[in-house]
């Protein structure tokens, strides 16, 4: 054990030491190195890994191979998704649902999209987070182009009942896109029974590298939408520009290892979390912000109230990593928006942290991480 201790998984995870070896196999003069697109022979062989990689995606997730497409990570696929299918139909239709508690990159799409003149409907939650299907389904509207909403929430791991949302957006012909950043590799996703037409997630969640991720499109060659950006085409002339072989290779290998490791990583999940929660018992004045029993359970959102999150986590830097808020709104620490969508105010969203573990977290190292952060909660409090 050596200071600081991560947990700070639902951020990023490292890359797994078996992914780090498959990626070197398509990075010096000795592998395979070729451009996938050229028509010779170094070519072909990085094509086939990545055909390799899409296809052990494709078999993970239960779809076809040529309806998953490989992108920068799921910020992207969202942008992607939800801007390409808008305005690729936005002659005819113009309202979107999605919900306060998304990823900034959904909510930001969304927003671009409303000063484009697009409808957007913001659902909230109730006070676990949880989506409820009677206010989605009283939401639609003729004119309901898509609903994009979360799998799991990556600042307190609720998980959303996705196949009863979807359920209610295809009786209405609503097309629905699933970020599942933080749900692939954790909770069995089944595409060939799930009522999803589009899913999305990123490498670095699941042990794979930085700057890799995934779109899954059902029918993805009857879909019509405008891609974001042009110039070649690669992925099906979805989301051109040269394809990085090292990375696919990278989260093809990340997600066959995950397929492996899904239950053993859940069920030990699960034993941390109840080391984390017996110890935050015994810590006064201190409030779990979700439904453990429906929540991913490496992801814990917790209220220390008295104490400001801003004031924690800089006291705890040097010591044990954790957050406030995604990683990915902004170098500050801010007030998180999901738990203020969440309907919660005053101190006790002020005062909440997010503290996330994975595959690596050893029981000791969580047991002294946890003794270090209420230590500095009694520090600051006193």
């Amino acid at each position: 054990m050596s200071f600081p201790i991560y947990l700070d998984y639902a951020a990023t995870t490292p890359v797994d030491a078996r992914v780090a070896t498959e990626m070197l196999k398509y990075l010096t003069e000795d592998g395979v190195f070729g451009n996938p697109s050229s028509n010779h022979g170094f070519g072909f062989k990085a094509d086939d890994a990545i055909q390799k990689a899409r296809g052990i995606i494709a078999d993970f997730l239960r779809c076809n191979a040529h309806d998953i497409i490989f992108t920068s990570g799921a910020t992207e696929s969202n942008n992607l998704i939800i801007k390409g299918i808008a305005r690729a139909t936005s002659d005819k239709k113009n309202h979107i649902i999605t919900a306060v508690t998304e990823h900034k990159a959904v909510l930001d799409s969304c927003r671009a999209l409303e000063n484009e003149g697009f409808d957007i409907t913001y659902l909230r939650p109730d006070e676990y987070g949880k989506i409820s299907p009677d206010n989605l389904k009283s939401a639609i509207k003729p004119e309901t182009i898509l609903c994009s909403i979360m799998h799991v929430n990556n600042e307190t791991g609720i998980i959303q009942d996705v196949a009863a949302l979807g359920n209610i957006l295809k009786d209405a012909g609503v097309y629905f896109h699933v970020d599942a950043a933080q749900s692939v590799g954790k909770l069995p996703i089944d595409l060939s029974e799930a009522p999803i037409d589009s899913l999305s997630f990123s490498s670095h969640k699941i042990y794979g590298p930085k700057g890799i991720g995934v779109l899954f499109i059902r029918n993805r060659a009857q879909t019509k939408l405008f891609p974001l950006i042009t110039g070649g085409g690669q992925e099906y002339g979805i989301r051109p520009g040269t394809s990085p072989t090292h990375q696919i290779a990278g989260i093809g290998c990340a997600v066959e290892i995950a397929k492996d490791s899904i239950e053993k990583d859940y069920e030990n999940a699960v034993k941390l979390r109840q080391i984390i929660v017996n110890a935050f018992e015994k810590c006064d004045n201190t409030i779990i912000n979700s439904k453990l029993d429906e929540s991913l359970p490496n992801i814990i959102n917790v209220s220390f109230m008295g104490v400001d999150s801003t004031s924690l986590i800089t006291s705890l830097q040097y010591d044990v990593a954790i957050s406030s808020g995604s990683a990915c709104t902004s170098g500050a620490i801010e007030p998180s928006h999901v738990i203020k969508g969440m309907g919660i105010e005053g101190e006790r969203l002020d005062s909440a942290v997010r503290i996330s573990f994975g595959r690596t977290t050893n029981k000791n190292d969580l047991k002294i991480a946890i003794e270090k952060i209420i230590g500095e909660v009694n520090r600051i409090r006193g």
